[in-house]
């Protein structure tokens, strides 16, 4: 069973930087659809960043040139660095590999002044 533990998360001011880590443990092939999702206060849990094949990434618009995903499958690692962060980016932070696994705890992150 794959398992995914989210760290890394914080308040940080809005434009600041933060860097999020994904420990897996378990059974991984590939980076290949490893991704990053968040979830806002009241609001479905979204996609933000996805590795499409590496080192290629897929983004929402919404992170596009602030958001970089990268992943190292010998050291079992997803990052996902983040800046010019914007209070619309608070959110519980979760990474999963696409159809694979359950869901972590994820990391909350606060953007605010």
């Amino acid at each position: 069973q794959v398992q995914f533990v989210e760290s890394g998360g914080g308040l940080v001011q809005p434009g600041g930087s933060l860097t999020l880590s994904c420990a897996v443990s378990g059974k991984l092939a590939s980076m290949y659809g490893m991704a990053w999702f968040r979830q806002a206060p009241g609001k479905q849990r979204e996609l933000v960043a996805v590795i499409t094949s590496d080192p290629d990434a897929g983004y929402a618009e919404s992170v596009k040139g602030r958001f970089t995903i990268s992943g190292d499958s010998a050291e079992r690692t997803v990052w996902l660095q983040m800046s010019g962060l914007k209070p619309e980016d608070t959110a519980i932070y979760y990474c999963k590999k696409i159809g694979v696994g359950n869901w972590g705890q994820g990391t909350s992150v606060t953007v605010s002044s």
